[in-house]
């Protein structure tokens, strides 16, 4: 199968050694560079797996993957089915509509009823931050967080990884900028750890009632540069990965209004202009066309948009089948 070939000199960070076998995947600030270098060569010949006329392989053949989506999603929720489909896993979904939570069920309960269901992994999307922790410790087989609260997006920022990879040939180096609602972004979060980790340099770029106190984020990630000005930071960029706006911050009061913050923090053409003529544009969705990003550079050349959604399921694949190892 076809590998992706990545670089062997990325500096180290936080995380210094990859564990022999990994149970949970819960977020990046525990992974190595080596590891996340095995994931995305294990995503590439996953991709390869998808291209073919019969897309599945039996490596999850006789396992159980529930899904539990506490949270409204498409394209995580679909992706995570496919991806446990195509490795021939048993595939359940849950949502809390309908279940036992609803009857007041607490969620140690549920996952301890799922257990002795029968299951061998739990992908697990939750509104509350640290929901996949405290089901990683009630649980004998493996958790996969899909997104919990504000707090973290292994998948998506593995996935956003790929995608860089495959279309740049390199992430060590790269200059990256996270644009948008950084302060309640799991997304820009999880992108940092896994960013920082294969040696990218990031920029985050976001008003300040949308970003928080500096402290937080230079303390956390030293090398880490933090700007309000859209305009200065895309100059040179080689990627510029916008976040959804959600319309409830402008009620909340964290913005005069949608219009002026599309003119001062959307990503048009003219600011992709700016950027190096091969800077890729991103967003992990779903999108609010004409606020944090226009319609045509949505669609444009520069737009791997479309490639991420691809990617999320060989992503996914890879780490199913990771922890099926386990």
């Amino acid at each position: 199968m076809t590998q992706a070939t990545l670089p062997t000199d990325a500096p180290a960070t936080r995380a210094q050694s990859a564990p022999p076998t990994r149970r949970h995947v819960l977020d990046l600030d525990d992974f190595s560079r080596d590891e996340i270098v095995e994931i995305l060569e294990t995503t590439a010949s996953m991709k390869e797996v998808l291209g073919r006329p019969i897309k599945q392989v039996p490596a999850l053949r006789g396992k159980t993957v529930v899904n539990m989506f506490f949270e409204d999603s498409t394209r995580t929720r679909i992706s995570f089915e496919l991806a446990a489909r195509a490795l021939s896993a048993n595939v359940v979904g849950m949502t809390g509509k309908g279940s036992s939570v609803e009857k007041g069920e607490s969620m140690i309960d549920t996952v301890r009823t799922l257990q002795a269901l029968g299951a061998d992994i739990l992908v697990i999307r939750h509104r509350e931050s640290g929901t996949p922790y405290l089901v990683s410790q009630h649980f004998r087989g493996s958790v996969l967080n899909a997104g919990d609260g504000r707090h973290a997006h292994p998948t998506q920022a593995l996935l956003d990884m790929f995608t860089i990879h495959e279309r740049l040939g390199r992430l060590e180096g790269l200059n990256v900028v996270i644009a948008g609602d950084i302060l309640h972004s799991r997304v820009a979060r999880s992108n940092l750890w896994g960013l920082a980790t294969m040696g990218a340099k990031v920029t985050l770029c976001a008003p300040p009632t949308l970003l928080g106190p500096t402290a937080y984020w230079t303390a956390t990630w030293p090398n880490l540069a933090i700007s309000h000005n859209l305009d200065d930071c895309v100059d040179g960029a080689d990627v510029i990965m916008t976040l959804r706006l959600q319309k409830e911050r402008q009620e909340s009061g964290l913005l005069p209004s949608l219009r002026e913050y599309s003119r001062l923090f959307g990503v048009n053409a003219a600011r992709v202009a700016r950027a190096a003529p091969h800077c890729l544009v991103m967003h992990p969705g779903p999108m609010n066309e004409g606020v944090e990003i226009m319609p045509d550079v949505a669609t444009s050349a520069q737009s791997v948009i479309e490639a991420q959604v691809t990617n999320g399921v060989a992503v996914r694949m890879a780490l199913l089948y990771r922890l099926a190892e386990a």
